[in-house]
């Protein structure tokens, strides 16, 4: 079973969940199987009284969860080319539907975010009640790469970043550290690497009978101040005014060539996102832009709801296929986009994304 399920009784006998994504090989890639386990057990505990607190982590040194399974995705578009695959329905539907249910956990939910947090990672991270991240965590929405486009509740959390700092991590894929994390708001408590014993430890002494709020507090608070000293340098929120200029543009086109200009400058931050972005798919830089500027007055529901459509959209047109096949399958690193520039991306193209592709009511409509 690539998701492992524990229950740890405390003093009081009041007892703590632990989910563990336990397929380090992939980094923790999520399948559709380890979504319906973790649905399936994250339901059971919220209903369960006697649990009162969980945590979700991953195995391995390298990563918490390097994001979706979608070297089967995709296996499946090519045996249904053109179309919605059966799986990518299935496994979207699921994804979306365990992201919506965490930000709505009723009991503290912590995430042990460290190393690799991408795509899929950062969907169950943000969820979290309390999102802790470390030294070796970085988070990104690599999608520019492989042709798809920042999902699992991306439009809601880049479209809330400061200024313009979402659409350009959105479009450059470039990854934050913990403290970039901190500051941005896409985390809520640094800690260091081999702090997780002694959370695990500290939930178990806590009375969960009172005061619980405050208890949990304390505890976050006191292991987050042992590990100031190993919050890394900030990238972002340096750059933000910078950023703003750059992207201060009318359309995705303008957006694309002012991150361009970046390529060639001192500042390697900056240059590294430019280069990834310049390797990227143009569909999905048009598909971020529309995405974020329609996500700002959204609800998360209605988000996910549009992410849905826009997923599965994407299984339809080739440029997701192409862009896994180059990344990870063939690894050539060439991949061949059907629209090359991105002044010649169709508007159609880019509005047929946000088109439903499935008969009658929307699978989602209840998160609403």
């Amino acid at each position: 079973m690539a998701v492992q399920f524990e229950v740890l009784t405390g003093v009081d006998g009041a007892r703590l969940g632990i989910a563990t994504l336990d397929a380090p090989s992939s980094l923790n890639a999520l399948s559709l199987p380890m979504i319906e386990q973790l649905s399936l057990h994250l339901r059971a505990w919220a209903q369960d009284p006697a649990i009162v607190c969980v945590l979700l982590r991953g195995n391995g040194a390298k990563a918490f969860c390097a994001g979706g399974d979608v070297r089967s995705l995709v296996e499946a578009c090519r045996a249904h080319p053109g179309e919605v695959p059966p799986l990518a329905a299935h496994f979207f539907a699921a994804e979306y539907r365990l992201d919506h249910s965490l930000h709505h956990y009723p009991k503290p939910l912590l995430c042990w975010g460290h190393g690799h947090v991408l795509g899929g990672g950062m969907g169950l991270l943000q969820g979290a009640g309390v999102r802790i991240v470390t030294p070796s965590s970085r988070l990104a929405m690599p999608e520019i790469s492989i042709g798809l486009y920042p999902d699992v509740g991306a439009s809601w959390f880049l479209a809330r970043l400061p200024g313009r700092l979402g659409l350009f991590l959105g479009l450059t894929g470039a990854p934050i550290n913990g403290r970039d994390a901190i500051d941005l708001g896409l985390a809520d408590r640094f800690m260091k690497d081999e702090q997780q014993e002694q959370l695990i430890d500290g939930l178990l002494q806590l009375n969960w009978q009172e005061q619980t709020a405050m208890q949990l507090n304390s505890l976050l608070k006191a292991l987050e101040q042992e590990a100031h000293e190993a919050l890394p340098a900030a990238q972002w929120l340096p750059r933000r005014e910078k950023i703003d200029k750059v992207l201060d543009v009318s359309d995705p086109a303008c957006a694309w060539k002012g991150i361009a200009q970046l390529a060639q400058q001192d500042d390697v931050v900056l240059a590294n996102a430019a280069r990834t972005l310049l390797k990227g798919c143009p569909l999905t830089a048009h598909l971020v832009w529309e995405q974020i500027r329609r996500a700002r007055y959204l609800s998360l529901a209605q988000v996910f709801q549009m992410e849905y459509a826009m997923s599965l959209n994407c299984c339809r047109h080739p440029e997701f296929s192409e862009g896994v096949r180059a990344r990870l399958l063939d690894k050539d690193n060439t991949p061949h986009w059907h629209w090359p520039d991105i002044a010649q991306v169709p508007e159609a193209v880019v509005e047929a994304h946000f088109n439903k592709a499935w008969e009658g009511r929307h699978p989602l409509a209840d998160l609403a």
